[in-house]
């Protein structure tokens, strides 16, 4: 079993610049993630987007479909920024026999003390162990993207109720 990692830029990637807050999106994090955690399970990494999730938009998220709906591994992995990832796992909600989990950081896996490394950790476990279906992986829980928002003030997801 090999896992499928799409990355699709957002905070997981950035790197910034100044004290202005000027980013760009730079290489996945998530094969220096993955290496640093010394995993033993095979997974194969694809650069798909380099953009905020603000900036993702109807096209980007066609095609993010489509890479997902061709690749022929049935446990994926989806990096995304935050702001948007429930959009684009609702996007993909009707693709069969396939696991897909989206998931990404609140800050950049570049700075000390970043939520990406746990986040990952936990996305890779779910990958692995859930039935198919899209989910969202952040601050240590799994998410059905259809009862999910991200809580700005709290800087958190949470289950709607």
């Amino acid at each position: 079993m090999k896992i499928k990692i799409l990355a699709t830029g957002g905070t997981i990637d950035k790197i910034y610049y100044d004290a202005n807050n000027d980013f760009h999106i730079g290489e996945p994090m998530s094969s220096n993630i993955l290496e640093e955690a010394n995993v033993t399970f095979d997974y194969e990494i694809e650069s798909i987007l380099k953009k905020d999730s603000l900036d993702i938009n109807d096209e980007d998220r066609a095609m993010i479909r489509q890479k997902v709906v061709q690749d022929s591994h049935d446990k994926i992995i989806i990096t995304h920024g935050t702001d948007t990832m429930v959009k684009t796992a609702m996007e993909l909600l009707d693709i069969e026999g396939k696991t897909i989990v989206i998931t990404g950081a609140m800050q950049p896996a570049r700075m000390r003390s970043s939520d990406s490394g746990y986040n990952m950790g936990v996305a890779a476990t779910a990958v692995q162990l859930l039935p198919t279906g899209v989910y969202v992986a952040m601050n240590g829980l799994i998410f059905d993207p259809r009862t999910t928002v991200k809580n700005i003030a709290l800087s958190r997801f949470e289950a709607m109720s």
